[in-house]
């Protein structure tokens, strides 16, 4: 029987364990299942002590006044994985504290199988950082077929799983959701999707929120939509209490892919939200702020990518509008929303490019979870390496 332990910092990567403990758990109903998580690991019973709150941090000063933290929940992470003994670990998304949690478990000599779950984006910032992985980890699972060169140098075997997002939600019932809250048929329904991050939430979510105002009071028939994330859940709604139009708030992840369904156009912080509201027919306006500093090294020394949105990237145009940073207020925002909302061509148009770009990102076809929980198993069945601390030092 397998033992395997999953760690995820953030919301994003919280849903994407949680769809692997579901595949895993249907290709081999005797696997042991641990973990470190959020709401949704917790409910398919992967639960810990451990404290990851406050951890999803953005940016260069932000990272530094998080150290601390950070470091004590490596540590703890590690002694908790230890402690467990599982044939493997999967390090999901989160990049800067998952490849120190690998390096504390080699340093320590756990025997388990370091797997990471989506690499850093090599392709667009830092190229280096594949090195670092390479060093600390013994397998990657990542979403690109191009990732693949910049790992393969350093020695790191890699599996493409596809992206998480094109297969994590069913199709949508946006009819049904409009009978179930009161939203006439042909009603313009505005998503708003303000963040997972306590930071989004100071230097995103409120001009978005603005942005959506404007819009809905443009026109008092336009009804809002807003999906909550349970990380930030009481700073969405406090910030949405503040307001003088309704908002339907959506906090069941139940309602989410027919919550998406319903939308004509989603306002969205910039994400793999964007692409989960992609693959589901829906026209994204997407934005984005960092602290200036951070800013100014990604600008112009470390960002290489013409886009932030993979949809975008998947295109190599900019089927979705983004507004990062200094483009990013609420005029822009909602004169692209106005756009689409006024213009059926324009949104129409969109939402093919959209759809074409999805099925790039789509590749073979099969759920990412279920080639992740595959290559999984694969590798948790295979004999424990012995403990080698030669390359830590």
């Amino acid at each position: 029987m397998s033992h395997v332990f999953l760690v995820a910092a953030e919301d994003s990567g919280d849903a994407l364990g949680a769809d692997v403990i579901d595949e895993l758990r249907a290709m081999d109903a005797n696997v042991s299942i641990s973990g470190i998580g959020g709401e949704r690991m917790r409910a398919r019973c992967a639960v810990s002590d451990v404290d990851m709150s406050g951890l999803a941090v953005l940016g260069l000063i932000e990272g530094l006044k998080a150290y601390g933290r950070v470091k004590k929940a490596v540590e703890d992470a590690a002694d908790a994985i230890v402690k467990a003994d599982p044939d493997s670990v999967v390090l999901i998304d989160s990049w800067g504290f998952m490849w120190r949690v690998a390096r504390a478990l080699r340093l320590r000599g756990a025997r388990a199988k370091r797997i990471k779950l989506v690499g850093p984006q090599v392709w667009a910032t830092r190229p280096g950082r594949a090195r670092v992985l390479a060093k600390w980890v013994d397998h990657l699972l990542c979403i690109h077929p191009f990732e693949q060169p910049f790992y393969v140098k350093h020695g790191l075997p890699t599996t493409v799983i596809g992206n998480p997002a094109l297969h994590r939600l069913p199709k949508g019932d946006g009819a049904g959701f409009r009978q179930r809250h009161g939203i006439p048929e042909g009603a313009s329904v505005i998503g708003l999707l303000p963040g997972s991050r306590k930071a989004e939430m100071r230097r995103v979510a409120p001009t978005l929120m603005e942005a959506t105002h404007i819009a809905q009071v443009r026109d008092p028939r336009r009804h809002v939509v807003c999906m909550v994330a349970p990380s930030v859940a009481s700073d969405v709604e406090a910030l949405a209490k503040a307001q003088s139009f309704p908002i339907v708030l959506v906090r069941d992840e139940a309602e989410k892919a027919d919550a998406y369904a319903a939308m004509t156009v989603a306002i969205a912080c910039s994400g793999t939200v964007t692409t989960e509201l992609a693959a589901q027919g829906v026209a994204v306006v997407t934005g984005y702020k960092l602290g200036w500093i951070t800013w100014a090294l990604l600008r112009f020394l470390l960002f290489k990518s013409r886009f932030s949105a993979l949809v975008n990237v998947a295109a190599n145009r900019e089927v979705i509008p983004e507004f990062l940073q200094t483009r990013f207020n609420v005029r822009n925002i909602e004169q692209a929303v106005e756009a689409r909302l006024s213009d059926p061509t324009l949104l129409k148009a969109q939402q093919d490019g959209q759809r074409e770009a999805v099925k790039v990102m789509a590749g073979a076809g099969r759920p990412a979870a279920e080639i992740a929980a595959e290559t999984i198993l694969r590798l948790s069945a295979n004999e424990k390496r012995p403990p080698d601390l030669r390359a830590a030092f």
